[in-house]
């Protein structure tokens, strides 16, 4: 089929099958809470698996619960062309974060089956499991298993709040697979997943073509003064650590505003000690982080970062213990999955533009192993992590759309 000009998604379908997903889990703002091996969470992937099987898949798991929902390619034992996201929420998620990517992909399957379009490469859609991290931090611990980035067994000893170990809990809702988690060939894996942020909708845009993942640096930093009555020490010869805890943050603040327009920076949690109305905070815990999709760019803002807390303290007496935490590099994605991005939104003439990620995502672990890129859709307000978040169905059909003639580039068209 060389014409793909009439080439395109159910988009009612695709919306359908969005609403009926946010059933499970559902709150009464109208959002979703489906956090990771939960019985919602098992609910959830119980629908996914009989939507599966009703459009001829074939589904494997893998020991991570990773979940793979195979179209057989016309040689099928090329690698396949991977089309996923995930279907776990936040506490107070929505119902499209992740959830559009899997249902997508699910729907150009769903599509290509009604046009009888056949593929020499197979295909699969994938739901990974723990891409939010709210119940089992890290995030994407799932994607990272399969990328080598974590071990399955450091990944099993997980923990939430109550104690339960992610591995325990995915044996309990009967999602531990047999598969093993990755080591396989891949040919390039696209990712369907709303902006999370205003700049497509502000813009007009149909679709964003996502060109970079953005780098994190995440620091926990405690702050050292002296507790002592607020109503007898005199101003000059306080140690507030709260008060250092300020100047902080707006340090943090402009850093990030001196790197524009793709630099952010977040002060994220603050902790006074003793935390009484009367009394002088002799200590702050706090957290910050900076994101950017240059390297470079992110060291000199951790430099800035070191610097601004020296003098800070210095000044009002503190002691301080400044620790990164967490460092993710940024993500360049692969530039010729990128340019299929491109050239499908330009073949529907959707209106876009090249964006970067400012969310983790499992394409960016992905990207460690195989070809990858993303699309895009705008979601109302730049509003996610939240149960107000929402989109429509034209953009839901435009960014399904896009990846379905992305995917049909990677997994070539036969007859």
């Amino acid at each position: 089929m060389s014409d793909l000009s009439n080439v395109r998604v159910n988009g009612q379908r695709l919306w359908d099958s969005l609403m009926e997903m946010g059933k499970i889990g559902g709150t009464p703002k109208g959002g979703c809470k489906r956090l990771t091996l939960t019985d919602v969470d098992k609910q959830g992937r119980e629908l996914f698996r009989s939507w599966c099987q009703t459009a001829g898949l074939t589904l494997k798991i893998d020991e991570m619960g990773n979940m793979f929902a195979r179209r057989a390619g016309v040689d099928d034992s090329l690698p396949p062309v991977i089309l996923g996201s995930h279907l776990d929420t936040q506490p107070t998620g929505g119902k499209f974060d992740g959830v559009l990517g899997v249902l997508g992909a699910l729907e150009v399957v769903r599509s290509l089956n009604d046009l009888k379009i056949k593929t020499r490469h197979p295909i699969e859609v994938a739901n990974w499991t723990n891409e939010e991290g709210s119940r089992f931090a890290p995030a994407m611990v799932s994607s990272g298993v399969f990328a080598g980035v974590y071990t399955k067994e450091f990944a099993y000893s997980r923990v939430d709040v109550e104690g339960k170990s992610l591995g325990d809990e995915l044996a309990r809702i009967g999602f531990k697979g047999d598969e093993p988690v990755g080591g396989r060939p891949v040919h390039a894996y696209f990712e369907l997943h709303i902006e999370q942020g205003p700049i497509l909708e502000d813009e007009g845009c149909d679709v964003g073509i996502v060109t970079h993942g953005q780098g994190q640096r995440w620091y926990e930093l405690k702050l050292t003064g002296f507790e002592s009555h607020a109503g007898s020490t005199p101003m000059p010869r306080r140690k507030d650590a709260l008060l250092g805890a300020a100047r902080i943050v707006e340090l943090v603040n402009a850093i990030g505003l001196s790197k524009p327009p793709l630099a952010v920076s977040t002060a994220g949690m603050l902790i006074p000690y003793p935390n009484s109305r009367n009394v002088i905070p002799g200590e702050v815990f706090m957290t910050c982080e900076f994101r950017h999709p240059i390297d470079s760019i992110l060291s000199e803002m951790d430099a800035a970062l070191h610097e601004g807390v020296k003098a800070i303290c210095a000044k009002i007496g503190l002691t301080y213990d400044l620790k990164q935490v967490f460092y993710y590099a940024p993500v360049p994605f692969d530039d010729e999955c990128v340019k299929a991005v491109r050239r499908a939104a330009d073949h529907f003439g959707y209106k876009h533009r090249d964006i970067v990620a400012g969310a983790g995502h499992d394409a960016c672990y992905m990207a460690r192993v195989t070809p990858t890129s993303m699309i895009f859709t705008p979601c109302v307000d730049g509003v996610s992590h939240n149960e107000s978040e929402d989109i429509t169905l034209e953009w839901s059909t435009a960014g399904a759309n896009v990846l379905l003639h992305a995917a049909l580039e990677k997994a070539e068209i036969v007859g």
